[in-house]
């Protein structure tokens, strides 16, 4: 499972009710900021969700609506939360207008108050951990080195209880070390392996987020079978030619995207002011029902086939 929390929804400029592009992607113990608009701290504090834990950022591109942010949340960190190492992650281009502002505008020669470590990526797996992977894949917008960002737990196999019982295997270190593929000697000396208790590999969660992109042809395989999809909706399709004009996506492309690519659920973010969120929701609802226009501090949790709303009295008990 994946838990996903909205700090930002707006297009380019800051609305009354929507922040810059910024959201949290989490699994079990790990956090990762992907984008960091102007306000993310903000965003961060009223979201409830704090700063702990939240050390590594993925940028999708360096426009300064995704990036302004950085400034004041090293400004954050530096005046009143801990953390030992702050990891950047992002394309050459991205990364080179955050060095400017980071040491150059904010630090300006200062020691910074943790490691810093930008670090430069390519199409491809990121991060890894017993469990999922994030991986990053190229988008096209306006300059270079625009990144998605996949999140995909890894498939397992179930562990037949029925199965189990059957074979009188005791509850224990004995299942445990079956269910991480392990024969195992039972008390009684019986031995058992793994393939006679564990049913066929089921495929994990799978969690894509594209920021600002201007053509879907590339994202079907990338999308496909997706549990969710986070995608910008900037503009509707009467206003098709000014979208690709600047290579942003209308409400019915993202859903055509959905649609080609066999996902489960449709998540349109990245809103302009021009345009009534109805509207936008509308558009994309046509061509693909499972649709959802989300909102700053919206808190999702994204299982297989399954994208559940967590409302705010229910965030305590998280």
């Amino acid at each position: 499972m994946f838990e996903i929390v909205f700090l930002g929804t707006s297009a380019s400029a800051p609305s009354i009710h929507r922040g810059l592009s910024a959201q949290v992607v989490m699994h079990d113990e790990h956090r990762f900021l992907i984008d960091c608009g102007e306000g993310t701290q903000r965003q961060i504090l009223q979201s409830g969700i704090g700063f702990k834990r939240l050390n590594k950022i993925l940028i999708t591109h360096g426009h300064l609506d995704h990036i302004l942010g950085l400034a004041g949340l090293l400004s954050t960190f530096s005046r009143w939360e801990a953390i030992d190492e702050l990891e950047i992650y992002g394309g050459p281009w991205a990364l080179g207008r955050i060095r400017d502002l980071l040491f150059g505008v904010v630090l300006r020669g200062a020691r910074p108050p943790m490691d810093i470590h930008l670090r430069e990526i390519e199409p491809g797996v990121l991060f890894e951990e017993d469990s999922f992977t994030v991986s990053a894949f190229s988008v096209y917008h306006r300059g270079p080195d625009c990144l998605g960002y996949l999140f995909e737990e890894k498939s397992r196999r179930p562990f037949l209880i029925e199965q189990a019982e059957a074979l009188n295997i005791p509850p224990g270190p004995w299942r445990r070390d079956l269910v991480n593929g392990m024969s195992v000697t039972l008390p009684d000396g019986r031995q058992v392996n793994p393939d006679q208790v564990l049913g066929p590999a089921r495929s994990g969660t799978r969690l894509v987020h594209v920021g600002d992109v201007g053509r879907t042809d590339e994202l079907t395989g990338i999308c496909q079978n997706a549990d969710a999809l986070v995608i910008e909706a900037t503009y509707l399709e009467e206003e098709a030619a000014m979208a690709r004009q600047f290579a942003h996506l209308t409400a019915r492309q993202a859903a055509d995207l959905a649609i080609k690519s066999n996902t489960q659920h449709l998540m349109l973010t990245h809103l302009s002011r021009r345009y009534r969120e109805r509207d936008v929701l509308a558009e994309a609802q046509a061509i693909f029902p499972n649709t959802r226009v989300v909102r700053d501090f919206d808190h999702y949790q994204v299982r297989r086939g399954e994208c559940l709303k967590i409302e705010p009295h229910q965030l305590d008990s998280l």
